[in-house]
């Protein structure tokens, strides 16, 4: 049985996940990661479901506060499908289920690589993003997925697809997508900027006019 903490958002395998933990069934829940070794699991909550999620381990407790809070620092190792949830663990304050495992084809295309981080740069640029993060081939898709304006339910939709190839293809087209909505932004920022000043047109060649 897998220790459950679940939470409004997505987390990956190989994210470094930053958490405040104030409430008492989750302080204890680290105290017996400290002790004990164990690793959890944070659900995404979405749609007032739980289903899929990423086991965790716990790096280090950056902070403890006198209220017995701490500021702790997990790693994401791998995909989960939850198959039965109990709200307390036997014993314990938190959470806890059976889940299985889900297997991952990790073999990714260095051309699509290349296309997404294309595509990733020409959304930096047309949203005029100072210092945006540098990203080398080869690299996996879970690294970037957090960079480029997916939404919870499509963050989530990533995590449950099982092959490499797959999520490059799936970010990839959220890109093709995504980038012409900013730039028609763009045009219309513009074009409000423009409204009330004086505007120089060409003049029209009637030439060809028909009526």
């Amino acid at each position: 049985m897998l220790a459950l903490f679940p939470l409004q958002l997505v987390v990956y395998p190989g994210e470094r996940l930053p958490l405040h933990i104030f409430e008492e069934r989750y302080q204890q829940l680290i105290s017996d990661c400290e002790s004990e070794g164990i690793s959890f699991g944070v659900p995404t909550f979405i749609d007032k479901k739980l289903e899929y999620g990423t086991e965790v381990t716990l790096q280090k407790v950056e902070k403890k506060y006198p209220n017995g809070a701490s500021d702790v620092v997990c790693m994401g190792t791998r995909v989960f499908r939850i198959k039965s949830f109990y709200p307390q663990m036997p014993g314990k304050l938190y959470a806890g289920g059976e889940v299985e495992y889900l297997e991952d084809s990790e073999n990714g295309i260095e051309e699509l690589q290349e296309e997404l981080l294309k595509n990733i740069a020409i959304l930096y640029v047309e949203l005029t993003i100072e210092k945006p993060p540098i990203f080398n081939i080869p690299f996996v898709s879970y690294q970037v997925a957090h960079k480029v304006g997916l939404a919870l339910h499509q963050e989530y939709h990533l995590l449950k697809l099982r092959s490499e190839l797959e999520r490059l293809n799936y970010l990839i087209g959220h890109l093709k997508i995504t980038i012409p909505v900013v730039r028609e932004m763009n045009r219309a920022k513009e074009v409000i900027k423009m409204n009330g000043h004086f505007k120089n047109f060409d003049p029209l060649d009637f030439e060809d006019f028909k009526l």
